[in-house]
Protein backbone atom coordinates (compact mmCIF):
# COMPACT_ATOMS: atom_id res chain seq x y z
CA UNK A 1 0.00 0.00 0.00
CA UNK A 2 2.79 2.09 1.17
CA UNK A 3 4.55 1.52 -2.20
CA UNK A 4 1.40 1.78 -4.30
CA UNK A 5 0.93 5.45 -2.75
CA UNK A 6 4.83 6.52 -3.75
CA UNK A 7 4.34 5.38 -7.12
CA UNK A 8 1.35 7.70 -6.89
CA UNK A 9 2.73 10.88 -5.86
CA UNK A 10 5.32 10.46 -8.69
CA UNK A 11 3.17 9.78 -11.17
CA UNK A 12 2.88 13.58 -12.11
CA UNK A 13 6.34 14.31 -11.42
CA UNK A 14 7.27 11.43 -14.14
CA UNK A 15 4.66 12.94 -16.68
CA UNK A 16 5.64 16.31 -16.15
CA UNK A 17 8.93 15.67 -17.01
CA UNK A 18 8.16 14.02 -19.99
CA UNK A 19 5.80 16.44 -21.61
CA UNK A 20 8.43 18.84 -21.02
CA UNK A 21 11.45 17.17 -23.08
CA UNK A 22 8.77 16.36 -25.15
CA UNK A 23 7.78 20.24 -25.70
CA UNK A 24 11.55 21.32 -25.63
CA UNK A 25 12.30 18.69 -28.29
CA UNK A 26 9.59 19.85 -30.59
CA UNK A 27 10.61 22.88 -30.13
CA UNK A 28 13.75 22.30 -31.03
CA UNK A 29 12.61 20.48 -34.10
CA UNK A 30 10.05 23.10 -35.34
CA UNK A 31 12.82 25.69 -35.66
CA UNK A 32 15.27 23.27 -37.29
CA UNK A 33 12.50 22.75 -39.81
CA UNK A 34 12.15 26.72 -40.29
CA UNK A 35 15.72 26.69 -40.71
CA UNK A 36 15.65 24.51 -43.50
CA UNK A 37 12.71 26.32 -44.97
CA UNK A 38 14.54 29.39 -44.62
CA UNK A 39 17.91 27.74 -46.68
CA UNK A 40 15.71 25.94 -49.18
CA UNK A 41 13.61 29.24 -50.08
CA UNK A 42 16.91 31.18 -50.20
CA UNK A 43 18.29 28.85 -52.82
CA UNK A 44 15.68 29.36 -54.80
CA UNK A 45 15.25 32.54 -54.92
CA UNK A 46 18.76 32.71 -55.78
CA UNK A 47 18.87 30.86 -59.00
CA UNK A 48 20.94 28.24 -56.86
CA UNK A 49 18.16 25.36 -57.66
CA UNK A 50 20.33 23.33 -59.74
CA UNK A 51 22.12 20.32 -59.03
CA UNK A 52 25.39 19.81 -61.08
CA UNK A 53 25.71 16.32 -60.84
CA UNK A 54 24.02 12.87 -59.36
CA UNK A 55 21.29 13.93 -56.64
CA UNK A 56 18.79 12.47 -54.31
CA UNK A 57 15.37 13.01 -54.87
CA UNK A 58 12.88 12.51 -52.40
CA UNK A 59 10.14 9.53 -51.60
CA UNK A 60 8.03 11.56 -49.05
CA UNK A 61 5.69 8.73 -48.74
CA UNK A 62 8.35 6.70 -47.21
CA UNK A 63 10.33 8.58 -45.64
CA UNK A 64 10.27 8.65 -41.65
CA UNK A 65 12.86 11.63 -41.72
CA UNK A 66 14.98 9.89 -39.44
CA UNK A 67 17.75 11.58 -40.68
CA UNK A 68 20.01 9.03 -41.67
CA UNK A 69 20.81 10.21 -45.03
CA UNK A 70 21.57 13.33 -43.20
CA UNK A 71 24.24 12.31 -40.60
CA UNK A 72 26.05 9.86 -43.54
CA UNK A 73 26.30 13.03 -46.28
CA UNK A 74 29.96 13.63 -46.53
CA UNK A 75 29.56 17.75 -47.23
CA UNK A 76 27.91 18.01 -43.16
CA UNK A 77 28.63 19.58 -41.36
CA UNK A 78 30.29 22.42 -43.54
CA UNK A 79 27.75 22.20 -46.18
CA UNK A 80 24.16 22.27 -45.00
CA UNK A 81 22.93 19.91 -48.03
CA UNK A 82 20.16 17.93 -47.14
CA UNK A 83 17.71 19.07 -44.13
CA UNK A 84 14.18 17.87 -42.89
CA UNK A 85 11.37 20.02 -43.36
CA UNK A 86 7.82 19.30 -41.94
CA UNK A 87 9.52 15.28 -40.89
CA UNK A 88 10.64 15.06 -44.48
CA UNK A 89 14.30 15.19 -45.65
CA UNK A 90 14.79 17.11 -48.67
CA UNK A 91 17.96 18.84 -50.48
CA UNK A 92 17.73 21.92 -49.45
CA UNK A 93 20.62 23.35 -51.27
CA UNK A 94 20.30 21.83 -54.47
CA UNK A 95 23.36 23.58 -56.06
CA UNK A 96 25.85 21.98 -53.11
CA UNK A 97 25.03 18.54 -53.68
CA UNK A 98 28.08 17.26 -55.64
CA UNK A 99 27.14 13.43 -56.20
CA UNK A 100 27.98 11.28 -53.54
CA UNK A 101 25.11 9.10 -53.06
CA UNK A 102 26.10 7.99 -49.88
CA UNK A 103 21.99 9.24 -48.88
CA UNK A 104 20.57 6.37 -50.96
CA UNK A 105 22.38 3.63 -49.02
CA UNK A 106 21.71 4.91 -45.77
CA UNK A 107 17.95 5.15 -46.14
CA UNK A 108 16.35 2.48 -44.20
CA UNK A 109 13.11 2.96 -46.21
CA UNK A 110 14.39 2.68 -49.33
CA UNK A 111 12.90 6.66 -49.89
CA UNK A 112 16.07 8.20 -52.18
CA UNK A 113 16.12 7.53 -55.86
CA UNK A 114 19.60 9.36 -57.66
CA UNK A 115 18.78 11.18 -60.71
CA UNK A 116 20.26 13.20 -63.33
CA UNK A 117 18.94 16.51 -64.66
CA UNK A 118 16.42 18.20 -63.68
CA UNK A 119 12.76 19.36 -65.70
CA UNK A 120 14.56 22.85 -66.56
CA UNK A 121 17.89 21.41 -66.95
CA UNK A 122 18.61 17.82 -68.94
CA UNK A 123 21.90 16.14 -68.52
CA UNK A 124 23.06 13.97 -71.65
CA UNK A 125 23.80 10.09 -70.02
CA UNK A 126 25.42 7.41 -72.25
CA UNK A 127 22.89 4.15 -71.83
CA UNK A 128 24.87 1.78 -69.34
CA UNK A 129 23.95 -1.16 -67.13
CA UNK A 130 25.07 -2.71 -63.57
CA UNK A 131 28.06 -4.13 -64.90
CA UNK A 132 29.16 -0.33 -66.84
CA UNK A 133 28.55 -1.87 -70.25
CA UNK A 134 26.31 0.22 -72.76
CA UNK A 135 24.03 -1.22 -75.17
CA UNK A 136 26.73 -2.13 -77.54
CA UNK A 137 28.33 -5.24 -76.33
CA UNK A 138 32.44 -4.56 -75.51
CA UNK A 139 31.66 -1.12 -74.71
CA UNK A 140 32.24 0.18 -71.63
CA UNK A 141 31.55 3.58 -69.77
CA UNK A 142 33.09 4.42 -66.20
CA UNK A 143 33.67 7.59 -64.31
CA UNK A 144 32.56 11.27 -64.92
CA UNK A 145 31.07 10.54 -68.47
CA UNK A 146 28.95 7.61 -66.81
CA UNK A 147 27.48 10.79 -64.17
CA UNK A 148 30.22 10.17 -61.28
CA UNK A 149 31.93 13.23 -61.18
CA UNK A 150 33.16 12.96 -57.92
CA UNK A 151 36.99 12.08 -58.05
CA UNK A 152 36.49 8.98 -54.97
CA UNK A 153 33.38 7.64 -56.88
CA UNK A 154 34.90 7.71 -60.30
CA UNK A 155 38.50 5.94 -58.99
CA UNK A 156 36.37 3.31 -57.68
CA UNK A 157 34.00 2.55 -60.66
CA UNK A 158 37.49 2.41 -63.36
CA UNK A 159 38.45 -0.46 -61.05
CA UNK A 160 34.90 -2.02 -60.96
CA UNK A 161 35.01 -1.54 -64.78
CA UNK A 162 37.74 -3.30 -65.02
CA UNK A 163 36.33 -6.75 -62.93
CA UNK A 164 33.07 -6.16 -65.40
CA UNK A 165 35.75 -6.38 -68.37
CA UNK A 166 37.58 -9.13 -67.21
CA UNK A 167 34.69 -11.16 -66.62
CA UNK A 168 32.88 -11.12 -69.86
CA UNK A 169 36.30 -11.49 -71.75
CA UNK A 170 35.53 -14.95 -73.86
CA UNK A 171 38.48 -17.30 -73.49
CA UNK A 172 41.04 -16.89 -76.21
CA UNK A 173 41.34 -19.72 -79.04
CA UNK A 174 43.99 -18.47 -81.26
CA UNK A 175 43.30 -15.54 -83.41
CA UNK A 176 45.65 -12.62 -83.80
CA UNK A 177 48.32 -12.60 -80.54
CA UNK A 178 48.73 -8.82 -80.92
CA UNK A 179 45.15 -8.40 -80.30
CA UNK A 180 44.68 -6.39 -76.61
CA UNK A 181 41.60 -7.44 -74.48
CA UNK A 182 40.70 -3.44 -73.54
CA UNK A 183 41.69 -0.34 -74.58
CA UNK A 184 41.53 2.22 -72.28
CA UNK A 185 40.33 5.80 -73.49
CA UNK A 186 41.08 8.69 -70.74
CA UNK A 187 43.56 8.63 -67.45
CA UNK A 188 41.64 10.55 -65.65
CA UNK A 189 40.96 9.37 -61.97
CA UNK A 190 38.33 6.74 -63.22
CA UNK A 191 40.93 5.78 -66.60
CA UNK A 192 43.70 5.60 -64.50
CA UNK A 193 42.57 3.57 -61.90
CA UNK A 194 41.24 0.70 -64.58
CA UNK A 195 45.11 0.93 -66.18
CA UNK A 196 46.12 -0.12 -62.74
CA UNK A 197 43.29 -2.57 -62.02
CA UNK A 198 43.93 -4.29 -65.71
CA UNK A 199 47.84 -4.48 -65.47
CA UNK A 200 46.77 -6.57 -61.59
CA UNK A 201 44.50 -8.61 -63.27
CA UNK A 202 47.08 -9.07 -66.12
CA UNK A 203 45.25 -8.30 -68.88
CA UNK A 204 46.47 -7.14 -71.99
CA UNK A 205 45.44 -3.81 -72.48
CA UNK A 206 46.45 -0.23 -74.04
CA UNK A 207 45.55 3.11 -71.94
CA UNK A 208 45.68 6.34 -74.01
CA UNK A 209 45.09 9.64 -72.97
CA UNK A 210 45.22 13.11 -75.17
CA UNK A 211 46.82 15.30 -72.30
CA UNK A 212 50.66 14.75 -71.91
CA UNK A 213 49.89 13.67 -68.13
CA UNK A 214 47.42 11.78 -65.41
CA UNK A 215 44.91 13.41 -64.13
CA UNK A 216 42.20 14.31 -66.83
CA UNK A 217 39.90 17.27 -65.58
CA UNK A 218 41.74 17.45 -62.55
CA UNK A 219 44.62 18.92 -64.51
CA UNK A 220 42.17 22.00 -65.56
CA UNK A 221 41.78 22.50 -61.80
CA UNK A 222 43.04 26.00 -60.20
CA UNK A 223 46.50 25.74 -58.38
CA UNK A 224 46.00 24.92 -55.12
CA UNK A 225 42.10 23.67 -55.31
CA UNK A 226 40.83 21.31 -52.92
CA UNK A 227 39.81 18.14 -54.36
CA UNK A 228 39.88 15.12 -52.10
CA UNK A 229 38.60 14.62 -48.43
CA UNK A 230 37.91 11.15 -48.02
CA UNK A 231 40.38 7.85 -48.46
CA UNK A 232 40.34 6.10 -51.02
CA UNK A 233 41.28 2.64 -52.88
CA UNK A 234 43.38 2.18 -55.48
CA UNK A 235 44.02 -0.87 -57.35
CA UNK A 236 47.80 -2.37 -56.53
CA UNK A 237 48.25 0.56 -53.95
CA UNK A 238 45.24 -0.44 -51.42
CA UNK A 239 43.75 2.20 -49.28
CA UNK A 240 44.94 5.19 -49.36
CA UNK A 241 44.11 7.94 -46.34
CA UNK A 242 43.03 11.42 -48.87
CA UNK A 243 41.62 14.42 -46.91
CA UNK A 244 42.95 17.91 -47.59
CA UNK A 245 44.23 16.85 -50.87
CA UNK A 246 44.73 19.61 -53.39
CA UNK A 247 44.84 19.62 -57.29
CA UNK A 248 49.15 19.67 -56.84
CA UNK A 249 49.43 16.85 -54.29
CA UNK A 250 46.98 14.56 -55.90
CA UNK A 251 48.68 14.88 -59.08
CA UNK A 252 51.88 14.35 -58.16
CA UNK A 253 50.85 11.46 -55.86
CA UNK A 254 49.34 9.88 -59.25
CA UNK A 255 52.65 10.46 -60.78
CA UNK A 256 54.40 8.61 -58.53
CA UNK A 257 52.16 5.31 -58.57
CA UNK A 258 52.44 5.68 -62.46
CA UNK A 259 56.10 5.84 -61.62
CA UNK A 260 56.72 2.84 -59.45
CA UNK A 261 54.22 0.82 -60.18
CA UNK A 262 55.62 0.29 -64.15
CA UNK A 263 52.03 0.97 -65.61
CA UNK A 264 51.76 2.15 -69.61
CA UNK A 265 49.92 4.95 -70.13
CA UNK A 266 50.01 6.06 -73.96
CA UNK A 267 49.93 10.29 -73.76
CA UNK A 268 49.18 12.86 -76.16
CA UNK A 269 47.35 10.47 -78.42
CA UNK A 270 43.64 11.55 -79.30
CA UNK A 271 41.40 8.70 -80.64
CA UNK A 272 39.46 9.80 -84.05
CA UNK A 273 37.48 6.52 -84.46
CA UNK A 274 36.19 3.06 -83.24
CA UNK A 275 34.99 1.08 -85.43
CA UNK A 276 33.30 -2.38 -84.76
CA UNK A 277 35.22 -5.26 -86.45
CA UNK A 278 34.58 -9.23 -86.82
CA UNK A 279 36.60 -9.78 -83.45
CA UNK A 280 35.82 -6.87 -81.78
CA UNK A 281 37.11 -3.26 -82.26
CA UNK A 282 39.28 -1.27 -83.89
CA UNK A 283 40.80 1.82 -81.91
CA UNK A 284 42.30 4.15 -84.31
CA UNK A 285 43.86 7.39 -83.22
CA UNK A 286 46.77 10.47 -84.15
CA UNK A 287 49.53 7.79 -83.61
CA UNK A 288 48.36 4.19 -83.67
CA UNK A 289 45.78 1.76 -84.05
CA UNK A 290 44.82 -1.15 -82.04
CA UNK A 291 42.65 -4.42 -82.64
CA UNK A 292 41.26 -4.97 -78.72
CA UNK A 293 38.07 -7.15 -77.79
CA UNK A 294 36.36 -4.38 -75.93
CA UNK A 295 36.67 -0.73 -75.08
CA UNK A 296 36.61 1.32 -71.98
CA UNK A 297 35.77 4.83 -72.50
CA UNK A 298 36.52 6.94 -69.36
CA UNK A 299 36.61 10.29 -71.11
CA UNK A 300 35.82 13.54 -68.54
CA UNK A 301 32.57 15.38 -69.69
CA UNK A 302 34.31 18.41 -69.82
CA UNK A 303 35.05 17.68 -73.76
CA UNK A 304 36.22 20.26 -75.72
CA UNK A 305 36.45 23.91 -74.35
CA UNK A 306 33.30 25.94 -75.78
CA UNK A 307 33.92 28.59 -77.61
CA UNK A 308 32.42 32.39 -77.12
CA UNK A 309 32.65 32.26 -81.12
CA UNK A 310 33.34 35.66 -81.07
CA UNK A 311 35.62 38.23 -83.12
CA UNK A 312 39.38 37.88 -81.62
CA UNK A 313 38.70 34.90 -79.93
CA UNK A 314 42.27 32.80 -81.50
CA UNK A 315 44.31 36.12 -80.40
CA UNK A 316 47.11 34.35 -78.20
CA UNK A 317 45.82 36.01 -75.02
CA UNK A 318 42.77 33.63 -74.69
CA UNK A 319 43.08 30.21 -72.98
CA UNK A 320 40.58 28.00 -71.87
CA UNK A 321 42.24 26.68 -68.40
CA UNK A 322 44.55 28.39 -65.60
CA UNK A 323 47.59 26.92 -65.13
CA UNK A 324 48.76 29.70 -63.03
CA UNK A 325 47.07 32.59 -60.79
CA UNK A 326 50.90 34.43 -60.76
CA UNK A 327 50.98 33.87 -64.97
CA UNK A 328 48.87 37.15 -64.65
CA UNK A 329 50.12 39.17 -61.52
CA UNK A 330 49.57 42.80 -62.74
CA UNK A 331 47.20 42.19 -65.34
CA UNK A 332 44.14 43.14 -66.25
CA UNK A 333 42.11 40.24 -66.89
CA UNK A 334 38.40 39.03 -67.35
CA UNK A 335 37.34 35.12 -66.56
CA UNK A 336 34.24 33.99 -68.41
CA UNK A 337 31.44 31.81 -66.79
CA UNK A 338 29.63 31.38 -63.68
CA UNK A 339 30.81 27.70 -62.28
CA UNK A 340 32.97 26.72 -59.85
CA UNK A 341 36.33 26.95 -62.41
CA UNK A 342 35.27 30.40 -63.28
CA UNK A 343 35.09 31.54 -59.33
CA UNK A 344 38.04 29.70 -58.30
CA UNK A 345 39.71 31.33 -61.39
CA UNK A 346 38.45 34.84 -60.66
CA UNK A 347 39.41 34.85 -57.44
CA UNK A 348 42.63 33.59 -57.20
CA UNK A 349 44.22 35.56 -60.26
CA UNK A 350 42.00 38.70 -58.33
CA UNK A 351 44.94 37.96 -55.28
CA UNK A 352 47.71 38.35 -57.08
CA UNK A 353 49.14 41.66 -56.32
CA UNK A 354 48.51 44.49 -59.05
CA UNK A 355 45.54 42.06 -60.66
CA UNK A 356 42.71 43.51 -62.26
CA UNK A 357 39.97 41.26 -62.66
CA UNK A 358 36.37 40.97 -64.00
CA UNK A 359 34.27 38.21 -64.54
CA UNK A 360 31.62 37.75 -66.95
CA UNK A 361 28.59 35.79 -66.47
CA UNK A 362 25.38 35.26 -68.92
CA UNK A 363 22.68 34.60 -66.43
CA UNK A 364 21.91 36.96 -63.42
CA UNK A 365 23.11 34.54 -60.31
CA UNK A 366 26.29 31.91 -60.22
CA UNK A 367 23.63 29.72 -59.63
CA UNK A 368 26.12 26.20 -60.80
CA UNK A 369 28.73 27.14 -58.01
CA UNK A 370 29.39 25.91 -54.37
CA UNK A 371 28.95 28.06 -52.09
CA UNK A 372 31.87 28.54 -50.64
CA UNK A 373 32.85 30.10 -54.15
CA UNK A 374 30.28 32.33 -54.22
CA UNK A 375 31.38 33.39 -50.78
CA UNK A 376 34.49 33.88 -51.84
CA UNK A 377 33.75 35.72 -55.17
CA UNK A 378 31.50 37.97 -53.12
CA UNK A 379 33.94 39.05 -50.59
CA UNK A 380 36.47 39.36 -53.40
CA UNK A 381 33.66 41.90 -54.70
CA UNK A 382 33.16 44.16 -51.74
CA UNK A 383 36.77 44.04 -51.06
CA UNK A 384 36.97 46.27 -54.70
CA UNK A 385 39.56 43.28 -56.07
CA UNK A 386 36.34 41.58 -58.23
CA UNK A 387 34.35 43.19 -61.17
CA UNK A 388 31.26 40.85 -60.87
CA UNK A 389 29.36 41.66 -64.44
CA UNK A 390 26.25 39.40 -64.64
CA UNK A 391 23.89 38.96 -67.74
CA UNK A 392 27.00 40.29 -69.36
CA UNK A 393 28.91 38.58 -72.64
CA UNK A 394 31.63 39.61 -74.08
CA UNK A 395 31.36 40.44 -77.66
CA UNK A 396 34.57 41.49 -79.32
CA UNK A 397 38.35 40.82 -77.96
CA UNK A 398 41.11 43.57 -79.18
CA UNK A 399 44.72 42.99 -78.69
CA UNK A 400 44.44 45.52 -75.63
CA UNK A 401 40.85 44.74 -74.73
CA UNK A 402 37.76 43.63 -74.42
CA UNK A 403 33.84 44.58 -75.07
CA UNK A 404 30.98 43.23 -73.47
CA UNK A 405 26.76 43.93 -73.75
CA UNK A 406 25.07 44.26 -70.27
CA UNK A 407 21.35 44.62 -70.02
CA UNK A 408 21.73 46.92 -73.62
CA UNK A 409 24.87 48.45 -72.88
CA UNK A 410 28.23 47.97 -74.37
CA UNK A 411 31.30 48.08 -71.86
CA UNK A 412 34.64 48.40 -72.90
CA UNK A 413 37.32 46.78 -70.56
CA UNK A 414 41.44 47.57 -70.70
CA UNK A 415 42.76 43.39 -71.20
CA UNK A 416 45.98 41.47 -71.33
CA UNK A 417 44.09 37.69 -70.80
CA UNK A 418 41.10 36.50 -70.67
CA UNK A 419 40.16 32.95 -69.02
CA UNK A 420 37.15 31.48 -70.69
CA UNK A 421 35.46 28.79 -68.06
CA UNK A 422 32.54 28.28 -70.20
CA UNK A 423 32.32 24.31 -69.66
CA UNK A 424 32.97 21.75 -72.86
CA UNK A 425 31.40 20.56 -75.68
CA UNK A 426 30.24 17.12 -73.88
CA UNK A 427 31.86 13.97 -76.78
CA UNK A 428 28.22 12.71 -77.47
CA UNK A 429 28.61 12.73 -81.29
CA UNK A 430 31.92 10.56 -80.45
CA UNK A 431 30.09 8.22 -78.43
CA UNK A 432 26.76 7.56 -80.66
CA UNK A 433 29.38 7.26 -83.85
CA UNK A 434 30.03 4.00 -81.73
CA UNK A 435 26.82 3.10 -81.48
CA UNK A 436 25.81 3.81 -77.72
CA UNK A 437 22.61 5.00 -76.91
CA UNK A 438 22.83 8.52 -75.07
CA UNK A 439 19.69 9.37 -73.18
CA UNK A 440 18.76 13.10 -71.57
CA UNK A 441 17.87 12.95 -67.95
CA UNK A 442 15.65 15.66 -66.45
CA UNK A 443 14.93 14.10 -63.10
CA UNK A 444 15.02 10.34 -63.79
CA UNK A 445 17.47 7.66 -62.67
Amino acid sequence: MVLYSFQLYFLPIYIGTLLLITILYMRRRNREYRQNKAILKAALESGMDQPSSLYPKFNHARCIGCGACIAICPEHPHHKVLGLIDGKSNLITPSECIGHGACKEACPMGAITLVFGTTERGVDIPKTGDDFETDVPGVFIAGELGGSGLIKNAIEKGRLAIESVHRKLPARSGGDPAELDVVIIGAGPAGFSATLSAMQKNIRYATVEQEDAIGGTVVFYPKGKLVMTAPVEYPTVGPVEMRETTREELLEFWSGIERDSGVKINFSECVEKVTRVDSGFEVKTNRSSYRTRSVLLTLGRRGTPRKLEVPGEDLPKVVYRLQDPADFRGKHVLVVGGGDSALEAATSIAAEPGATVAISYRSEAFSRAKEKNRRKAHEAEKAGQLNVLLKSSVTRITQDAVELEQNGKSITLKNEGVIVCAGGVLPTKFIQDIGVTVETKYGTP
